[in-house]
């Protein structure tokens, strides 16, 4: 008797046709249009209302889509203008992100906010501007120069600062009360990963970038307190000017120098 071939086979169902996985693309690009319609319609000073606590704006203009407030400030203080521009893509992962340009004065600033209900952050912001136009931030009145800010992310939730990893430069530093008003020179304050404690307090590395001062030391910052400290060393070169020889020679008194001449610095201060 002949052997009875097997007649079996595979009774899986057939895979989706091509043209039902084809639709879904086209969804995602409806459902995108629908979302750059609905928030060019939405005027921009709703997005007043998901500020961080002590961040207040008026003056609003556009629409969330691609607008504009002339009166930012922050606990009180004038804060200057902030111009956006939204990414509606985010817009899919229930976040925002805005591409912004802020300005106070002359200072000025673009960069990249992110948020989500729960935290935000600042990344890629780069910019500068004189000192002198951010006294209402807390810069000590009396003090000159230019600054230039390279901060690569910047994060935290509406409690406390999380992260901040960038740097602060200043250039042509000069104030009357000191070496009667002589260039110090510049200076960067630098915010390496891991710059944010658990606690909240942010702590950078202060150098010199050239100049009539060598400075070398460490700077941290307690928002919750609204304190600082500044630690490290300083010593003059042998350009400084002669009233910064002074006021140093006056300050080492107090403080003394160690062997190679360096003045021992720790200095608190408020903001």
């Amino acid at each position: 008797m002949p052997a009875s071939r097997s007649t079996s086979r595979n009774t899986r169902p057939p895979g989706p046709p091509a043209r039902r996985r084809a639709l879904w693309p086209l969804l995602g690009v409806g459902l995108i249009a629908a979302l750059a319609v609905l928030v060019t319609a939405i005027p921009a000073s709703v997005l007043g209302r998901f500020l961080p606590p002590g961040v207040h704006a008026a003056d609003f203009s556009g629409t969330i889509w691609h607008g504009s407030t002339t009166a930012l400030t922050v606990n009180g203080r004038n804060a200057g203008g902030l111009e956006w521009q939204l990414q509606p893509q985010a817009l899919l992962q229930l976040t925002l992100e805005l591409r912004a340009h802020w300005a106070l004065g002359h200072f000025l600033a673009d960069g990249v906010v992110d948020a989500d209900g729960r935290r935000f952050s600042l990344r890629d912001v780069r910019g500068g501007g004189p000192i002198d136009d951010l006294s209402e931030l807390g810069v000590p009145a009396g003090w000159h120069g230019v600054a230039e800010v390279a901060i690569d992310t910047l994060s935290g939730d509406p409690a406390r600062l999380i992260a901040v990893a960038g740097d602060l430069k200043v250039s042509n530093l000069s104030s009357a009360q000191v070496a009667a008003g002589a260039n110090l020179g510049g200076y960067l304050l630098r915010f390496a990963p891991g710059a944010v404690d658990a606690s909240g307090a942010i702590s950078g590395q202060l150098s010199d970038t050239g100049g009539p001062l060598e400075v070398s030391g460490t700077i941290t910052l307690s928002p919750a307190q609204h304190s600082g400290m500044v630690s490290g060393t300083i010593l003059e070169r042998a350009d400084a000017p002669p009233d910064l020889r002074r006021d140093l020679d006056n300050f080492a008194r107090l403080r003394g120098r160690d062997r190679q001449g360096r003045i021992p610095v720790d200095l608190e201060f408020t903001f």
